[in-house]
C-alpha cells in the first residue's frame, strides 16, 4: 500500500531541462540543458552558474572524484572532463574509442570508480546496443556491460556491492555485482516496471529506488520486485531526482516540459527543480 507524502514545492523556475542533481557540500547541482551551465542551489532557491561550459560541450552530467574534483561528462562528444583547482576543464578520459552513441549518465562509487553510460537504440528490429564503460582511479577505461535498452539513470549501494541502471526503453531497473576490481557480473532484473520508463534514479536507507518517470509525469519509489511505496504526479515529465537536504530527506526532482526528441528544445524555460519530503534518507552513490 502505497503511504502519503507531503506536498511538493518548487524551489527553481526558468531552467532549460534540468539533469543529473546531486547534493554536494550543502546545495543541489545539476545540468542545465540548453544553457550549457552546471548550476548550485540552495535550500532558500539562490542559484549560482559554477560552470559554463565552452560550445561544442555539453554538460549531460556531473559527480566528484573522492578528491572533491568536479567530473563533467560533455555526451556528443564522447568525454569526461576533470574541472581543475584553477576551474581550467581538461580530459579526464575519452570515451571516442569505446562508443559511437553520446554518453549519458555517470556515477562515480566509494571507491572512487566512474561508471558512465551510453545509450542505444531498441528497436524491435534490432538489439539494445546500451553500454557502461567503467573509469578506474587509473585514468583507464574499459566497458563493463553492453546490450542495455537505453541506459539511463545509475546509482550505488552504500557499500559498494551494486551498480543498479535505469533501461529506459526495457522499462526495468537492472542490477550488477561490483567486483573489486569495478568489473560488473550478475545482471538480473532489479524491478520490472510496467509502464514505467525510469530515467534518473537514486537509492534510500530501506534499499527502496526512486526513478523519474519523463512521459508517465511522476518519481516512483519502488522496491526490489517492483511494489510500489510511493508515486508523485507532476503537471510535466520528471527527469531525474535525488535525496539531499538536511539528513537527505528531501527529494529533489528535475521537471520540465517534454515534446519529443525533436521537439527537446521547446521545452526550455519550463525546467524546474521541486522539492518533497522524503520518507527515508538517503544513501549510497551518488
Amino acid at each position: 500500500m502505497q503511504s502519503l507524502l507531503p506536498a511538493i514545492q518548487i524551489l527553481l523556475t526558468g531552467l532549460g531541462i534540468g539533469e543529473s542533481p546531486r547534493w554536494h557540500e550543502g546545495r543541489l547541482w545539476f545540468c542545465n540543458w540548453g544553457k550549457q551551465e552546471v548550476v548550485a542551489v540552495d535550500l532558500k532557491g539562490k542559484s549560482e552558474v559554477m560552470v559554463r561550459m565552452p560550445t561544442p560541450a555539453f554538460p549531460f552530467c556531473i559527480d566528484w572524484l573522492p578528491d572533491g574534483r568536479l567530473l563533467i561528462v560533455s555526451g556528443p562528444e564522447r568525454l569526461l572532463l576533470r574541472r581543475e583547482a584553477d576551474g581550467s576543464l581538461v580530459t579526464h578520459a575519452d570515451l571516442q574509442a569505446l562508443s559511437q552513441l553520446p554518453c549519458n549518465d555517470i556515477v562515480v562509487d566509494g571507491r572512487g570508480n566512474v561508471y558512465i553510460n551510453a545509450g542505444g537504440v531498441a528497436r524491435s528490429d534490432q538489439k539494445p546496443s546500451g553500454i557502461i564503460v567503467l573509469v578506474t582511479p587509473d585514468g583507464s577505461a574499459r566497458p563493463v556491460a553492453e546490450g542495455l535498452a537505453w541506459p539511463n539513470g545509475m546509482a550505488v549501494t552504500a557499500d559498494n556491492s551494486t551498480l543498479i541502471v535505469a533501461e529506459s526503453f526495457g522499462k526495468k531497473l537492472t542490477a550488477f555485482d561490483i567486483a573489486a576490481d569495478g568489473s560488473l557480473s550478475n545482471r538480473r532484473v532489479w524491478a520490472d516496471l510496467g509502464e514505467g520508463v525510469p530515467d534518473g534514479i537514486c537509492i534510500d536507507a530501506d534499499n527502496a529506488v526512486w526513478y523519474a518517470d519523463v512521459p508517465n509525469k511522476r518519481c516512483v519509489r519502488v522496491r526490489e520486485g517492483g511494489e510500489v511505496l510511493q508515486t508523485i504526479n507532476v503537471d510535466r515529465g520528471c527527469f531525474a531526482c535525488t535525496l539531499g537536504g538536511a539528513k537527505k530527506r528531501t527529494l529533489f526532482i528535475m521537471a520540465a516540459e517534454w515534446h519529443g526528441f525533436e521537439k527537446m528544445m521547446d521545452g526550455l524555460g519550463t525546467g524546474q527543480v521541486l522539492t518533497v519530503k522524503a520518507p527515508v534518507r538517503g544513501v549510497g552513490w551518488p
